[in-house]
């Protein structure tokens, strides 16, 4: 989809409410481009529901979060990439790059050293933080990915304001390949085990974890199980005797340190059939819990968790 159809697509999505502004932004690209601009600007809505306005082909980006980095070096931008977060661990390359600090306490002097044309917001960064960047003039976009449909239509967005329209197709086309390598095994199955991931937590605190409306949960669901929290949405905590009471038969730990040694250890879940079948397991947790284009691998090894003797073999590096 054109740059051209996508922004009418999110106008109308918008609703009349951005009517006035639609026509605005409309004449001043027919004025730009009338007047023989170089860089025509052009105008499109981000995820956080704001109308950005695109100045050409940026070629300097600082990525305020690790799946936008991910995203940016598959679409082959790193040389444009300027600056990341002290998270941003991938793909090595990514160590090389100016740190900006953490995607929740990023540096703002140091992000207006850098003079990027291009900032890319992500989930846990401060609405703050982008309103004081905008109000210096900065271009931010935000990225918010709640499902891999999200994760798919972010990849593409991001391909085309940065005019990597061709890369971001092949990219996307590729993941929904290998999402369909998967849910053609699982969609059918009718044993759909009740799965519990943990984010975080143990040792007497509350389990942070992944309800419906994101897309942990459609990893979960896409994998071939039931999560035990979609009848919440977001990423809520719950206790430790909810868990028990709603008895998973598997358990799926993030590599956060401690998170899967502490589901091992825990004798309040030695009465769950996931601990009575052995079926307690620990995944990457930055091929889960970033949306970007590892989400894949991690729905393959929640497959090959949840459905050992469908998917008997783990997943290719």
């Amino acid at each position: 989809m054109s740059r051209t159809k996508r922004f009418c697509k999110q106008i109308l999505a918008q609703g009349t409410k951005w009517f006035l502004v639609a026509l605005l932004s409309i004449s001043l690209v027919l004025t730009a481009c009338s007047a023989g601009e170089q860089t025509p600007v052009e105008y499109v809505f981000d995820d956080l529901g704001r109308l950005v306005a695109i100045n050409g082909t940026p070629q300097r980006i600082i990525s305020l979060a690790p799946s936008n980095t991910e995203i940016l070096f598959a679409l082959g931008l790193g040389n444009k990439v300027v600056g990341v977060t002290d998270w941003c661990d991938y793909p090595p390359e990514a160590l090389d790059k100016e740190k900006v600090g953490a995607y929740d306490t990023p540096d703002i002097e140091k992000i207006v050293a850098l003079n990027p044309d291009l900032i890319l917001a992500g989930y846990g960064n401060p609405i703050d933080v982008v309103y004081t960047l905008e109000g210096l003039g900065l271009t931010v976009f935000g990225i918010k990915s709640t499902d891999l449909d999200d994760v798919l239509n972010d990849i593409r967005t991001i391909g085309e304001i940065t005019d990597k329209e061709v890369e971001a197709y092949a990219l996307t086309s590729e993941m929904a390949v290998g999402i369909q390598a998967v849910t053609n095994q699982t969609e059918e199955l009718e044993q759909r085990p009740k799965v519990f991931y943990i984010i975080w937590g143990g040792e007497g605190s509350a389990l942070w974890t992944a309800g419906s409306g994101t897309f942990i949960h459609e990893l979960i669901e896409k994998g071939g199980g039931v999560n035990i929290c979609g009848n919440i949405t977001g990423y809520p905590t719950i206790s430790i005797e909810e868990v028990i009471a709603r008895n998973p038969e598997v358990i799926i730990t993030s590599s956060w340190p401690g998170v899967y040694e502490w589901a091992m250890n825990e004798t309040s879940l030695n009465s769950t059939d996931a601990r009575q079948s052995g079926s307690v397991y620990t995944c990457d947790a930055n091929l889960v819990q970033r949306p970007g284009p590892r989400l894949v691998k991690g729905l393959e090894w929640f497959a090959h968790f949840i459905h050992p003797d469908v998917f008997p073999e783990e997943p290719e590096d």
